[in-house]
């Protein structure tokens, strides 16, 4: 399925996030902005309200579950559910080898996006996007090689380089916001659409290391040697990105995951000081102008800080495969929603084995009640993953039956069907 960039939507801008990076007081204080030259931008209203404003009854059931609503089962989707796995996708990339292509082309964003969908029919369809798109229209550009993979030729280290941020520019993303409104059309609300970003840390890791890195020395290092100059990063990250969410809500996004992939290589007093802050301003930004839209907060080796990520605000915490779930629930109470926490390796075995952990999981939601759980696996699926195994995984989590007394696992699941 394709679709024409010149398709004609109506794009509306986004909401007054009522946040100026230009009149940061720190960047004052730099002397990277004379005082007061700088007068804030205005935006006109919204034109898509029911992505902020949606009528609970007709929510699809991904978001009815992340708000806490009773549903009849827990609903499912997996994060990178659409890519390298499916030959769909790998015929497709054939004819467009750049990932950037193909995660900034609307036509071919959406084409990925609902290749799972058609396959599937996941309860969540989210974008096919990267954390790092939004970096340019903030002026910070970069290159994804074949062998090293994302590349910042120009790394951010010292307070001469923060001169080269500006306020992101939305209008460079309009690809983002195009591909996400024809999203919501085409699933309607048989599905929830999920939007996502990084979390300022992980995205400021990208930006002072130059690329992917398995040690983050330099930005580690950073916190001591040059703080202000972080600080001042990650500020401008955090206004960066809670305008980028604000926007993809209006354009179209029921939900929205923040990934502060990189957040658990810090120590938790570190991330207290280094990442909590700005998630914490990026939520509470987010509440003010789009109140009802979930948003899920997901961090890869998160078992130290569950209960830190709580205090951020957020309605669910996704759990990675390293973490107990029923431990996880204990920890996090009854009052906010989980999502996870399948291995991904675990599609690799077999089918019988998937059922198994998927009952695994639901043995924790009749323990701990029937609400705020979303099924999901607890990293993005693996290169190589059977589509057969995912198939299965989404028959038996639409088999699955939920009340307040009882959770059942239904035998008679659907016979598996690879691309229906």
């Amino acid at each position: 399925m394709g679709f024409s960039t010149s398709t004609s939507f109506y794009f509306s801008r986004y909401c007054n996030l009522g946040l100026a990076w230009k009149s940061s007081s720190l960047f004052v204080q730099l002397g990277f902005i004379p005082n007061g030259s700088i007068k804030p931008t205005k935006i006109s209203p919204c034109k898509f309200p029911r992505a902020c404003l949606s009528s609970p009854s007709s929510d699809p059931l991904l978001v009815k579950a992340a708000r806490g609503d009773p549903v009849n089962r827990p609903p499912a989707w997996m994060m990178r559910q659409a890519g390298r796995y499916m030959a769909a996708y790998r015929k497709l990339a054939e004819k467009h080898p750049s990932f950037r292509e193909r995660s900034e082309t609307t036509d071919l964003i959406v084409e990925i996006s609902l290749q799972p969908w058609e396959a599937f029919h996941p309860d969540g369809v989210i974008i096919f996007s990267d954390i790092l798109t939004p970096l340019p229209a903030f002026g910070v550009p970069f290159d994804i090689e074949e062998v090293r993979g994302p590349v910042i030729h120009s790394p951010l280290h010292h307070e001469e380089d923060l001169k080269a941020l500006h306020p992101i520019d939305l209008d460079k993303l309009q690809f983002v916001g195009e591909s996400l409104k024809i999203l919501r059309r085409e699933v309607g609300e048989q599905a929830a659409v999920l939007g996502f970003v990084g979390a300022p840390w992980t995205i400021a890791t990208y930006i002072v290391e130059g690329g992917t890195t398995r040690t983050y020395t330099k930005i580690k290092s950073m916190c001591h040697t040059a703080p202000h100059v972080l600080k001042a990063l990650l500020s401008h990250l955090t206004v960066a990105i809670a305008e980028y969410i604000v926007f993809q809500v209006q354009s179209g996004a029921h939900c929205v995951q923040i990934f502060d992939s990189w957040g658990g290589q810090l120590p938790p007093h570190m991330w207290d000081s280094w990442s909590k802050p700005y998630i914490d301003k990026i939520v509470s930004t987010v509440r003010t102008k789009c109140p009802q839209t979930p948003l899920v907060l997901y961090i890869n080796g998160n078992g130290g800080i569950l209960e830190r990520m709580k205090l951020t605000g957020v309605d669910v915490i996704g759990l990675d495969w390293t973490v107990d779930m029923e431990d996880g629930r204990k920890r996090l109470g009854n009052d906010i929603g989980i999502q996870g926490n399948v291995d991904p390796a675990v599609l690799f075995s077999p089918l019988s084995a998937v059922a198994d952990e998927i009952k695994r999981y639901v043995m924790v939601v009749k323990s701990a009640g029937p609400r705020h759980h979303i099924l999901n696996l607890g990293h993005g699926v693996l290169v190589g993953t059977p589509e057969e195994a995912v198939a299965h995984f989404f028959n038996v989590a639409r088999s699955l039956k939920i009340d307040e007394k009882t959770v059942e696992h239904e035998n008679n699941a659907p016979k598996t069907v690879v691309g229906r």
